[in-house]
């Protein structure tokens, strides 16, 4: 009976490492992806390098994220868009390029939105929860994430940007 506890803390505890394992944090470096856009063109993280850049995940149907992105196109993309050392990744968690499209017919965001239709990017920064927000410095390491969306916080990410440019 000793036996069988041990090996189901030990299979839960495996459990907990393998999802903690997935989920990008702080001082972790930039994954490698390719993201394809008919819209927006090709971006591969190879690309980034010396950039600072904001990795956005969200989806369409995702309340929270519609503030985000209504708050980044608002504050954010306006402030960085013509800083050549800055890349903004907005990605649509399993959205096609053609359902991006539709989506910003209504929306009318000015940044580029780009397509993850089967989570390969996605799931190269974690495994659930969206908006997510990852920022990485010219190192490519991560130095600010965020889950979810509150004003304040998007406040915190501003302040990362800015001093991550310097």
């Amino acid at each position: 009976m000793k036996m069988k506890k041990l090996g189901l803390l030990f299979m839960m505890l495996c459990m907990v490492f393998a999802v903690n394992a997935q989920e990008l944090k702080k001082g972790d470096k930039l994954p490698d992806f390719h993201l394809k856009s008919a819209v927006y063109g090709d971006v591969s993280s190879a690309e980034l390098k010396g950039k600072v850049v904001l990795v956005s995940l969200f989806a369409t149907w995702c309340g929270p994220c519609q503030l985000e992105l209504a708050e980044i196109e608002k504050t954010l993309w306006p402030e960085y868009k013509d800083n050549k050392d800055f890349v903004l990744l907005v990605i649509g968690r399993e959205h096609t390029d053609e359902q991006l499209r539709a989506y910003n017919e209504r929306k009318k965001f000015t940044f580029p939105l780009y397509p993850d239709p089967k989570r390969e990017v996605f799931s190269l920064f974690a495994e659930k929860s969206i908006p997510r927000a990852y920022l990485f410095n010219k190192e490519g390491e991560a130095v600010y994430t965020s889950i979810g969306y509150e004003k304040e916080e998007f406040g915190y990410l501003m302040n990362a940007i800015a001093e991550a440019l310097k």
